[in-house]
Order: C-alpha cells, then sequence, then structure tokens
C-alpha cells in the first residue's frame, strides 16, 4: 500500500509544516493514546511518530495486543484490511470516543459490534475521488478509441485503418452520485461530454452545475437506457446490493459500456456475464468483483469486451498523502472538540 511518492511526501517540508501544525494544537491538549489498527512495518504510519511525545500511539495487527491496549484507547484508527482486528477490539474499548477508518467502504468492519459502539465512526470519503475520476476517464477513452484493437493490431503487425470516436456529446450516467461522482463529473465535462447522476436525495443536486440530467432511486433504468457510459460507484449497503440486475443491464444501450469502482456486489455478476457473452452491450470496465481476488478461470479474464483492474484504480503515487491529511485533520477536530469531517451513517451504511 506503499509507494516511493508517499515516502518522499512524508519526508517533506510541507508535510513537516502541516505536521507541525497539528502537532501544535494537539500538544496544547490534555495527553492522547491512539490505538492504530495497522501492520507496524507500513511506511506511511511512520508518519504518526512524529506526533508529541504526549500523543501515546500503538500500532498493531496482532489480536492480543490489539486486545490489551484496547481499554485504554481514547481513539482508534483502522488501517488495515481485515476488518476483525477492529471489530474483535471494539467491546473492550469502552474509552474510545472516536473512531477513524483510513478506506472509503467501510462494508468491511460494519457489523454488530461497530454499530452498538457509542463513538462516531469517521472515514476517508472522497479522497481517493481524483486517482478514480482519471482512470474513469482513461476507461472511456480506452472504448471510445478501440485501444484494445490498436494493441492487437500492433502485436500482429497488422495495418488496418478503422474509425474511432470521441468522448464529446456522449453521455455520461453516474449511479451513486457523490464525491468520487462529482470528480468523475468534473473530468468527463472538460471532453464535452453531458453528466446523468443519481442519488439517494435528488434535492442535493439543487444547484450542481455538472449534473445535466438528475435522477432519483426509482429512476435506475431512465439513467441507464440515456447514456452511453454508466459508472457504477454506489457503496455496497443492504439496499445497493444486486442494484444493477438483469433487468437494468437490459436498458442500456447496445453501444454502451458499464463501469464499477464501487464495490463488485453492486451489479449482478451472473447477469453482466450473460449479456457482454451475448454482445447486448459493447462492454465492461471494472476495478471491483464479487469476488475478490477475481478467482482463476472466472469469465471476465478472457472476455475481450471487459477490462479489468484488481482493485487498484485508485492506487497511484502518493495516493495515502490526503487519507492520512483526512485522518490528521480530524484528529485535530477531536482534540478540539470540533464537528468531525466523513461523519460516516453507521446504520446507512455510509
Amino acid at each position: 500500500m506503499d509507494g516511493p511518492l508517499v515516502s518522499r511526501y512524508l519526508a517533506s517540508p510541507l508535510f513537516a509544516c502541516k505536521l507541525a501544525s497539528y502537532a501544535t494544537i494537539v500538544d496544547s491538549m490534555s495527553s492522547l493514546f491512539l490505538l492504530v489498527i495497522g501492520d507496524p512495518a507500513a511506511a506511511f504510519l511512520t508518519a504518526l511518530s512524529r506526533l508529541p511525545q504526549d500523543v501515546r500511539v500503538v500500532i498493531s495487527d496482532d489480536p492480543e495486543e490489539l486486545k490489551a491496549s484496547a481499554p485504554e484507547a481514547d481513539a482508534l484508527l483502522y488501517a488495515h484490511v481485515n476488518g476483525e482486528l477492529l471489530t474483535g477490539i471494539l467491546p473492550l474499548a469502552g474509552r474510545a470516543r472516536w473512531i477513524h477508518s483510513l478506506w472509503t467502504g467501510v462494508e468491511g468492519i460494519l457489523g454488530p459490534e461497530l454499530l452498538e459502539h457509542p463513538a462516531p465512526l469517521t472515514n476517508g470519503r472522497g479522497v481517493f475521488r481524483w486517482p478514480l475520476a482519471d482512470w474513469v476517464t482513461a476507461v472511456m477513452l480506452f472504448f471510445a478509441f478501440d485501444l484494445r484493437r490498436v494493441i492487437q493490431q500492433q502485436e500482429q503487425g497488422v495495418w488496418k485503418p478503422f474509425i474511432g470516436a470521441t468522448l464529446d456529446g456522449r453521455t455520461l450516467g453516474i449511479v451513486g452520485y457523490g464525491g468520487i461522482g462529482s470528480a468523475a463529473a468534473a473530468r468527463a465535462r472538460a471532453f464535452g461530454m453531458k453528466i446523468a447522476a443519481l442519488r439517494r436525495r435528488p434535492e442535493l443536486f439543487q444547484g450542481d452545475l455538472l449534473v445535466d440530467q438528475n435522477y432519483g432511486p426509482g429512476q435506475l433504468k431512465e439513467l441507464m437506457a440515456a447514456s452511453d457510459y454508466v459508472l457504477v460507484v454506489t457503496p455496497l449497503t443492504a439496499e445497493t446490493r444486486g442494484l444493477i440486475g438483469e433487468a437494468e443491464i437490459a436498458a442500456m444501450k447496445p453501444t454502451a459500456v458499464i463501469m464499477n469502482i464501487g464495490r463488485g456486489p453492486v451489479i449482478d455478476e451472473a447477469a453482466l456475464i450473460r449479456t457482454l457473452e451475448s454482445g447486448r452491450i459493447r462492454g465492461a470496465a471494472l476495478d471491483v468483483f464479487s469476488s475478490e481476488p477475481l478467482p482463476p478461470g472466472h469469465p471476465f479474464w478472457k472476455m475481450p469486451n471487459v477490462l479489468l483492474s484488481p482493485h487498484t484504480a485508485d492506487r497511484v503515487e502518493g495516493f495515502l498523502v490526503p487519507a492520512l491529511e483526512c485522518f490528521f485533520e480530524n484528529l485535530v477536530r477531536f482534540l478540539k472538540g470540533s464537528p468531525f469531517l466523513n461523519v460516516v451513517d453507521k446504520h446507512a451504511g455510509y
């Protein structure tokens, strides 16, 4: 999860200056015990060692050490991929008054233990939006200019001109319009695309100049039918699991492409596979899947109309920097008693 740019940034004067401003506020407060659920060897977590000495920080992914430390923790930082390491200590963490997840998705930690814990939960919602938006743009250009064909013809030594397309005038439909969706819309606008978007609370579209046509939860098929590219970016909740099924996919244009950077189970994979095998839609670009890692022999691996990546669409050099900055900002707010950023509605699931 580390990259060379992260390490360089952590050692840079810019980060030192930001951390110093955080440290000044932290230093003026009473002592704090921060328990971090993470790999002690992870380079990006070395930034925590630069907090003032009266901030006690324990970083561990050892279940027994976490259990031993949990009763004394004032705050918990989840920076791991194994949600059980967090949920397993929550019944013991009665003193904790704040829990922060470095990541955006929280479905892996939202068990009964977290729902019952009184501490507010915050997350990294939106901090990875620009790399994801760039990935979406790259995917649309990949299909518009048929770059798979370009690569194949180059590998085969074939000179065969063909007609591509541009994104200008095409419609990007966004299912689950929020921080990531709006970033994708901003990128798409620069290419002359039109934006159709759906969100659970359509009233939030008011004043949004990026969106040409907005839809509510009961209008998913209409959005699918109107779009040349469909971007799925919803969190995984009981309501969104299987949201994009046979009927919704059938509503798509034959020339349309569906992209998923949200969570795999939001799309009915069996229905999507049948559609792709029949050529009913042009293609799919998938960064998330119902089962990860994607099993060997899965149909997606060899489908010529599928572009897939191993859940790495947001992993660019320095991608953890904004996640760390979000945490430090909320740490300052925690110590000052100010409202948090990115508070998760535990019962809604995001």
